[in-house]
Protein backbone atom coordinates (compact mmCIF):
# COMPACT_ATOMS: atom_id res chain seq x y z
CA UNK A 1 0.00 0.00 0.00
CA UNK A 2 1.27 3.39 -1.03
CA UNK A 3 1.82 5.76 1.81
CA UNK A 4 -0.13 9.00 0.50
CA UNK A 5 -0.48 10.98 3.48
CA UNK A 6 1.55 11.47 7.24
CA UNK A 7 -1.48 10.00 8.97
CA UNK A 8 -1.28 6.59 7.34
CA UNK A 9 0.83 3.59 7.67
CA UNK A 10 3.12 1.22 5.17
CA UNK A 11 3.23 -2.60 5.26
CA UNK A 12 5.48 -3.91 2.77
CA UNK A 13 7.49 -7.57 2.67
CA UNK A 14 11.36 -6.50 4.20
CA UNK A 15 10.17 -2.88 4.72
CA UNK A 16 8.75 -2.97 8.19
CA UNK A 17 5.99 -0.64 9.32
CA UNK A 18 5.97 3.09 8.65
CA UNK A 19 3.82 5.62 10.09
CA UNK A 20 3.97 8.74 12.05
CA UNK A 21 5.07 8.51 15.79
CA UNK A 22 2.35 9.68 18.18
CA UNK A 23 4.80 10.07 21.77
CA UNK A 24 3.12 9.93 25.41
CA UNK A 25 4.72 8.86 28.69
CA UNK A 26 0.93 8.15 29.66
CA UNK A 27 0.07 5.37 27.51
CA UNK A 28 -4.06 5.84 27.73
CA UNK A 29 -3.80 10.03 27.90
CA UNK A 30 -1.72 8.88 24.41
CA UNK A 31 -4.67 6.79 23.61
CA UNK A 32 -7.16 9.74 22.84
CA UNK A 33 -4.95 11.28 20.15
CA UNK A 34 -4.03 8.27 18.30
CA UNK A 35 -5.34 7.81 14.90
CA UNK A 36 -4.93 4.21 12.75
CA UNK A 37 -1.73 3.87 11.32
CA UNK A 38 -0.09 5.65 14.08
CA UNK A 39 3.17 3.99 15.60
CA UNK A 40 2.81 5.15 19.46
CA UNK A 41 6.01 5.74 21.01
CA UNK A 42 5.45 5.18 25.22
CA UNK A 43 7.29 4.91 28.45
CA UNK A 44 5.24 2.11 30.42
CA UNK A 45 7.20 -0.24 32.55
CA UNK A 46 5.12 -3.07 33.22
CA UNK A 47 1.81 -2.79 30.23
CA UNK A 48 -0.81 -3.69 32.21
CA UNK A 49 -4.43 -4.88 29.72
CA UNK A 50 -6.37 -1.86 30.11
CA UNK A 51 -3.38 0.35 28.30
CA UNK A 52 -3.05 -1.84 25.81
CA UNK A 53 -6.76 -2.61 24.78
CA UNK A 54 -6.71 1.75 24.00
CA UNK A 55 -4.15 0.97 21.79
CA UNK A 56 -5.69 -1.57 19.96
CA UNK A 57 -8.65 0.24 19.88
CA UNK A 58 -7.03 3.11 18.45
CA UNK A 59 -5.77 0.94 15.82
CA UNK A 60 -2.04 1.66 15.89
CA UNK A 61 0.04 0.28 13.51
CA UNK A 62 2.89 -0.28 15.70
CA UNK A 63 4.18 0.11 19.58
CA UNK A 64 7.56 0.85 20.81
CA UNK A 65 8.69 0.98 24.18
CA UNK A 66 11.59 3.08 25.33
CA UNK A 67 11.27 0.48 28.78
CA UNK A 68 10.12 -3.07 29.34
CA UNK A 69 6.82 -4.38 28.50
CA UNK A 70 7.13 -6.79 31.07
CA UNK A 71 9.96 -6.12 33.66
CA UNK A 72 8.99 -9.75 35.09
CA UNK A 73 8.19 -8.52 38.74
CA UNK A 74 4.66 -10.08 38.10
CA UNK A 75 2.43 -11.26 35.10
CA UNK A 76 1.19 -7.83 33.21
CA UNK A 77 -0.87 -9.01 30.70
CA UNK A 78 -0.47 -5.87 28.24
CA UNK A 79 2.17 -7.23 25.83
CA UNK A 80 -0.20 -9.98 25.00
CA UNK A 81 -3.26 -7.97 24.00
CA UNK A 82 -1.02 -6.41 21.59
CA UNK A 83 0.80 -9.44 20.14
CA UNK A 84 -2.87 -11.36 20.03
CA UNK A 85 -3.90 -8.14 18.09
CA UNK A 86 -1.08 -8.36 15.48
CA UNK A 87 0.38 -5.38 16.55
CA UNK A 88 3.74 -5.09 16.35
CA UNK A 89 5.82 -4.43 19.59
CA UNK A 90 9.29 -3.49 19.42
CA UNK A 91 10.40 -3.12 23.35
CA UNK A 92 12.92 -1.64 25.53
CA UNK A 93 14.56 0.67 22.91
CA UNK A 94 15.76 2.98 25.83
CA UNK A 95 14.50 6.80 26.53
CA UNK A 96 17.13 8.22 24.33
CA UNK A 97 14.69 7.69 21.48
CA UNK A 98 12.38 10.28 22.68
CA UNK A 99 14.86 12.77 22.24
CA UNK A 100 15.36 12.08 18.53
CA UNK A 101 12.17 11.81 17.17
CA UNK A 102 9.00 14.85 17.54
CA UNK A 103 5.55 13.90 17.70
CA UNK A 104 4.23 13.30 13.74
CA UNK A 105 7.54 12.54 12.38
CA UNK A 106 7.39 9.43 9.76
CA UNK A 107 9.32 6.47 11.37
CA UNK A 108 10.04 3.03 10.80
CA UNK A 109 10.05 -0.38 12.98
CA UNK A 110 11.48 -3.09 10.53
CA UNK A 111 12.50 -6.11 12.84
CA UNK A 112 14.33 -4.80 16.41
CA UNK A 113 15.00 -1.40 14.74
CA UNK A 114 13.24 2.08 14.60
CA UNK A 115 14.32 4.50 11.75
CA UNK A 116 14.16 7.76 10.99
CA UNK A 117 15.03 9.62 8.05
CA UNK A 118 16.14 5.78 7.26
CA UNK A 119 18.97 5.80 10.15
CA UNK A 120 18.82 3.50 12.44
CA UNK A 121 17.92 5.45 15.71
CA UNK A 122 16.91 2.78 18.44
CA UNK A 123 17.37 -0.89 18.67
CA UNK A 124 15.33 -2.74 20.90
CA UNK A 125 13.63 -6.73 22.32
CA UNK A 126 10.89 -7.29 19.08
CA UNK A 127 8.53 -9.07 20.90
CA UNK A 128 6.36 -12.10 19.75
CA UNK A 129 4.24 -14.93 20.82
CA UNK A 130 6.79 -17.03 21.89
CA UNK A 131 8.92 -14.45 23.62
CA UNK A 132 5.63 -13.01 25.20
CA UNK A 133 5.19 -16.16 27.01
CA UNK A 134 8.26 -16.88 28.32
CA UNK A 135 8.35 -13.60 29.95
CA UNK A 136 4.87 -14.56 31.89
CA UNK A 137 6.05 -17.88 32.78
CA UNK A 138 9.45 -16.64 34.32
CA UNK A 139 7.27 -13.23 35.88
CA UNK A 140 5.02 -15.65 37.51
CA UNK A 141 7.85 -17.02 39.71
CA UNK A 142 8.27 -13.70 41.43
CA UNK A 143 4.58 -13.81 42.49
CA UNK A 144 5.56 -14.94 45.99
CA UNK A 145 7.57 -11.61 46.34
CA UNK A 146 4.66 -9.01 44.87
CA UNK A 147 2.37 -10.91 47.34
CA UNK A 148 4.68 -10.02 50.02
CA UNK A 149 4.72 -6.44 49.11
CA UNK A 150 0.91 -6.69 48.80
CA UNK A 151 0.50 -7.26 51.86
CA UNK A 152 2.61 -4.00 53.03
CA UNK A 153 0.93 -2.08 51.01
CA UNK A 154 -2.39 -3.56 52.37
CA UNK A 155 -1.50 -2.65 55.36
CA UNK A 156 -0.44 0.94 54.41
CA UNK A 157 -3.38 1.34 52.40
CA UNK A 158 -5.94 0.90 55.26
CA UNK A 159 -4.21 2.80 57.74
CA UNK A 160 -4.57 5.83 55.16
CA UNK A 161 -7.86 5.37 54.03
CA UNK A 162 -9.33 3.56 57.36
CA UNK A 163 -12.26 6.06 57.61
CA UNK A 164 -13.11 5.89 54.38
CA UNK A 165 -13.10 2.43 53.74
CA UNK A 166 -15.40 1.60 57.28
CA UNK A 167 -17.37 4.88 57.03
CA UNK A 168 -17.25 6.00 54.46
CA UNK A 169 -15.92 9.31 55.77
CA UNK A 170 -15.13 12.33 52.54
CA UNK A 171 -17.28 10.78 49.93
CA UNK A 172 -19.64 13.08 48.14
CA UNK A 173 -23.48 13.03 48.64
CA UNK A 174 -25.08 12.48 45.07
CA UNK A 175 -27.90 13.99 43.46
CA UNK A 176 -28.26 10.24 41.99
CA UNK A 177 -30.10 7.97 44.37
CA UNK A 178 -28.73 4.62 44.49
CA UNK A 179 -30.23 3.41 48.04
CA UNK A 180 -31.81 0.01 47.53
CA UNK A 181 -30.80 0.02 43.52
CA UNK A 182 -28.73 -2.26 41.55
CA UNK A 183 -26.23 -0.45 39.79
CA UNK A 184 -23.82 -1.29 37.01
CA UNK A 185 -20.14 -0.15 37.41
CA UNK A 186 -18.47 -0.31 33.78
CA UNK A 187 -14.56 -0.11 33.10
CA UNK A 188 -13.02 -0.54 29.76
CA UNK A 189 -10.49 -3.13 30.61
CA UNK A 190 -11.84 -7.25 30.97
CA UNK A 191 -14.29 -8.58 28.22
CA UNK A 192 -16.58 -5.28 28.64
CA UNK A 193 -17.94 -5.29 25.38
CA UNK A 194 -19.49 -9.03 25.94
CA UNK A 195 -20.17 -8.40 29.61
CA UNK A 196 -22.65 -5.03 28.52
CA UNK A 197 -24.15 -7.24 26.29
CA UNK A 198 -25.19 -10.64 28.30
CA UNK A 199 -26.38 -7.64 30.95
CA UNK A 200 -29.17 -6.23 28.53
CA UNK A 201 -32.36 -8.20 29.61
CA UNK A 202 -30.45 -7.47 33.56
CA UNK A 203 -30.18 -3.61 32.67
CA UNK A 204 -33.86 -3.62 31.02
CA UNK A 205 -35.69 -5.43 33.40
CA UNK A 206 -33.91 -3.66 36.55
CA UNK A 207 -33.07 0.34 35.18
CA UNK A 208 -30.31 -0.08 37.50
CA UNK A 209 -27.65 3.28 38.32
CA UNK A 210 -25.03 2.97 35.50
CA UNK A 211 -21.88 3.84 36.74
CA UNK A 212 -18.85 4.50 33.87
CA UNK A 213 -15.16 4.71 35.57
CA UNK A 214 -13.14 6.73 33.65
CA UNK A 215 -13.38 5.39 29.55
CA UNK A 216 -16.04 3.14 30.81
CA UNK A 217 -18.64 5.95 30.10
CA UNK A 218 -17.48 5.87 26.83
CA UNK A 219 -18.19 1.91 27.01
CA UNK A 220 -21.69 2.50 28.34
CA UNK A 221 -22.51 5.47 25.32
CA UNK A 222 -20.81 3.19 22.62
CA UNK A 223 -23.46 0.08 23.90
CA UNK A 224 -26.34 2.62 23.85
CA UNK A 225 -26.48 3.60 27.18
CA UNK A 226 -26.43 6.97 29.49
CA UNK A 227 -24.23 7.23 32.30
CA UNK A 228 -25.86 8.14 35.09
CA UNK A 229 -22.86 8.58 37.06
CA UNK A 230 -19.44 8.97 35.97
CA UNK A 231 -15.94 8.72 38.35
CA UNK A 232 -13.35 9.65 36.59
CA UNK A 233 -9.65 11.06 36.94
CA UNK A 234 -10.20 13.35 34.54
CA UNK A 235 -7.32 11.59 31.60
CA UNK A 236 -8.95 8.50 30.34
CA UNK A 237 -12.26 9.66 29.04
CA UNK A 238 -13.59 11.88 26.28
CA UNK A 239 -15.15 15.43 26.49
CA UNK A 240 -18.46 13.73 24.93
CA UNK A 241 -18.76 10.99 27.90
CA UNK A 242 -17.59 14.20 30.37
CA UNK A 243 -20.26 16.65 28.67
CA UNK A 244 -22.79 13.81 28.40
CA UNK A 245 -25.24 14.86 31.10
CA UNK A 246 -24.33 12.69 33.90
CA UNK A 247 -23.37 13.54 37.50
CA UNK A 248 -19.35 13.88 37.33
CA UNK A 249 -17.24 12.55 40.64
CA UNK A 250 -13.58 13.89 39.93
CA UNK A 251 -11.42 11.60 41.89
CA UNK A 252 -7.64 12.09 42.80
CA UNK A 253 -5.48 10.33 44.91
CA UNK A 254 -3.95 13.49 46.27
CA UNK A 255 -5.94 16.19 48.02
CA UNK A 256 -3.02 19.02 47.18
CA UNK A 257 -2.74 18.03 43.47
CA UNK A 258 -5.99 18.10 41.13
CA UNK A 259 -3.82 15.91 38.73
CA UNK A 260 -6.01 15.35 35.72
CA UNK A 261 -8.84 16.77 37.57
CA UNK A 262 -7.31 20.06 35.98
CA UNK A 263 -8.87 18.94 32.96
CA UNK A 264 -12.40 19.01 34.28
CA UNK A 265 -12.11 22.22 35.59
CA UNK A 266 -10.39 23.62 32.01
CA UNK A 267 -13.63 22.07 30.34
CA UNK A 268 -16.11 23.64 32.98
CA UNK A 269 -17.04 20.45 33.68
CA UNK A 270 -19.69 20.25 36.93
CA UNK A 271 -18.26 17.73 39.37
CA UNK A 272 -17.93 16.82 42.96
CA UNK A 273 -14.02 15.74 44.28
CA UNK A 274 -13.57 12.58 45.75
CA UNK A 275 -9.89 11.88 47.66
CA UNK A 276 -8.78 8.64 47.86
CA UNK A 277 -5.63 7.10 47.56
CA UNK A 278 -6.86 4.18 45.58
CA UNK A 279 -7.80 3.57 41.85
CA UNK A 280 -11.20 5.51 40.04
CA UNK A 281 -12.81 2.01 40.27
CA UNK A 282 -12.23 1.70 43.93
CA UNK A 283 -13.98 5.33 44.64
CA UNK A 284 -16.55 3.97 42.16
CA UNK A 285 -17.22 0.96 44.47
CA UNK A 286 -17.07 2.72 47.81
CA UNK A 287 -19.34 5.37 46.30
CA UNK A 288 -21.90 2.85 45.60
CA UNK A 289 -21.39 0.71 48.92
CA UNK A 290 -21.86 3.69 51.11
CA UNK A 291 -24.87 5.34 49.32
CA UNK A 292 -26.76 1.39 50.16
CA UNK A 293 -26.78 0.14 46.77
CA UNK A 294 -28.44 -3.31 46.98
CA UNK A 295 -26.53 -4.85 44.82
CA UNK A 296 -23.28 -3.51 42.80
CA UNK A 297 -22.65 -6.13 38.76
CA UNK A 298 -19.34 -5.13 38.21
CA UNK A 299 -18.56 -4.81 34.35
CA UNK A 300 -14.88 -5.08 32.62
CA UNK A 301 -13.30 -5.84 36.18
CA UNK A 302 -10.84 -7.85 37.20
CA UNK A 303 -11.24 -11.12 38.67
CA UNK A 304 -8.42 -13.48 38.89
CA UNK A 305 -4.95 -13.09 40.75
CA UNK A 306 -3.43 -12.50 37.48
CA UNK A 307 -5.46 -9.76 36.70
CA UNK A 308 -5.49 -8.00 39.93
CA UNK A 309 -1.40 -8.32 40.12
CA UNK A 310 -1.49 -6.76 36.88
CA UNK A 311 -2.69 -3.34 38.48
CA UNK A 312 0.79 -3.23 40.44
CA UNK A 313 0.95 -3.29 44.14
CA UNK A 314 -0.86 -0.56 45.17
CA UNK A 315 -3.80 -0.83 42.83
CA UNK A 316 -4.17 -4.46 43.94
CA UNK A 317 -4.24 -3.66 47.74
CA UNK A 318 -6.80 -0.42 47.59
CA UNK A 319 -8.85 -3.28 44.95
CA UNK A 320 -8.66 -6.16 47.38
CA UNK A 321 -9.46 -3.99 50.35
CA UNK A 322 -12.38 -1.72 48.45
CA UNK A 323 -13.82 -5.40 47.68
CA UNK A 324 -14.03 -6.71 51.02
CA UNK A 325 -15.62 -3.70 52.32
CA UNK A 326 -18.40 -4.04 49.57
CA UNK A 327 -17.94 -7.72 50.20
CA UNK A 328 -21.66 -9.78 49.40
CA UNK A 329 -23.01 -6.70 47.00
CA UNK A 330 -20.24 -7.16 44.57
CA UNK A 331 -20.98 -9.27 41.60
CA UNK A 332 -19.21 -10.17 38.41
CA UNK A 333 -21.13 -9.63 35.08
CA UNK A 334 -20.05 -12.66 33.62
CA UNK A 335 -22.00 -14.28 36.87
CA UNK A 336 -25.60 -12.01 36.46
CA UNK A 337 -25.79 -12.57 32.83
CA UNK A 338 -25.27 -16.31 33.17
CA UNK A 339 -28.38 -16.28 35.61
CA UNK A 340 -30.28 -14.21 33.37
CA UNK A 341 -29.64 -16.31 30.14
CA UNK A 342 -31.23 -19.50 32.07
CA UNK A 343 -34.66 -17.29 32.65
CA UNK A 344 -37.93 -18.54 31.23
CA UNK A 345 -38.07 -16.79 27.56
CA UNK A 346 -40.50 -14.87 26.28
CA UNK A 347 -41.60 -17.37 23.07
CA UNK A 348 -41.38 -20.17 26.09
CA UNK A 349 -44.29 -17.76 28.35
CA UNK A 350 -46.23 -17.65 24.97
CA UNK A 351 -46.60 -21.26 24.74
CA UNK A 352 -47.54 -21.62 28.58
CA UNK A 353 -50.35 -19.23 27.48
CA UNK A 354 -51.11 -21.04 24.09
CA UNK A 355 -51.63 -24.68 26.31
CA UNK A 356 -53.86 -22.81 29.19
CA UNK A 357 -56.17 -21.57 26.70
CA UNK A 358 -55.93 -25.31 25.29
CA UNK A 359 -56.85 -26.80 28.73
CA UNK A 360 -59.54 -23.91 29.47
CA UNK A 361 -61.17 -24.95 26.08
CA UNK A 362 -60.87 -28.47 26.78
CA UNK A 363 -62.19 -28.12 29.90
CA UNK A 364 -65.18 -26.24 28.66
CA UNK A 365 -66.09 -28.52 26.09
CA UNK A 366 -67.32 -31.59 28.54
CA UNK A 367 -69.97 -29.39 29.51
CA UNK A 368 -73.16 -29.52 28.27
CA UNK A 369 -73.04 -25.60 27.22
CA UNK A 370 -69.93 -26.55 25.69
CA UNK A 371 -70.82 -29.36 23.92
CA UNK A 372 -73.46 -27.23 22.86
CA UNK A 373 -71.46 -24.82 21.07
CA UNK A 374 -68.93 -27.53 19.47
CA UNK A 375 -71.59 -28.71 17.52
CA UNK A 376 -72.48 -25.18 16.12
CA UNK A 377 -68.69 -24.91 15.73
CA UNK A 378 -68.79 -28.32 13.68
CA UNK A 379 -71.92 -27.09 12.03
CA UNK A 380 -70.54 -23.52 10.82
CA UNK A 381 -67.29 -25.37 9.93
CA UNK A 382 -69.17 -27.71 7.46
CA UNK A 383 -70.89 -24.69 6.03
CA UNK A 384 -67.61 -23.24 5.34
CA UNK A 385 -66.14 -26.39 4.01
CA UNK A 386 -69.27 -26.82 1.33
CA UNK A 387 -69.18 -23.16 -0.09
CA UNK A 388 -64.90 -24.04 -0.48
CA UNK A 389 -65.75 -26.94 -2.59
CA UNK A 390 -68.77 -25.54 -4.97
CA UNK A 391 -66.51 -22.01 -5.43
CA UNK A 392 -63.55 -24.39 -6.48
CA UNK A 393 -65.98 -26.45 -9.57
Amino acid sequence: MKLTSRRRSRRANGAGVTGPARLGRRTRVLARRLRPGDIALIDHVDMDRSAAVALVEAQVAAVVNVAPSISGRYPNLGPEVLVAAGIPLLDDVGAKLFGAVNDGDLIRVDGDTVYVDDRSAATGVRQDADSVAAAMKSSRDSMASQLEAFSANAVEHLHRDQRLLLDGEGLPTTKTSFDGRHVVVVLRTFDYTSDLRGLRMFIRENRPVLVGVDAGADALIEAGYRPDVVVTSGDDISEAALRGGSEVIGHTSNASRSGGLERLERLAVTHQKLVASGSSEDAALLLANANNAALIVMVGSHATLVELLDKGRSGMASSFLTRSTVGSRLVDAKAVARLYHHRIRGWLVFCLVLLGVAAVVAAVATTPVGQDWWVQVRAWFDDAASWARERTR
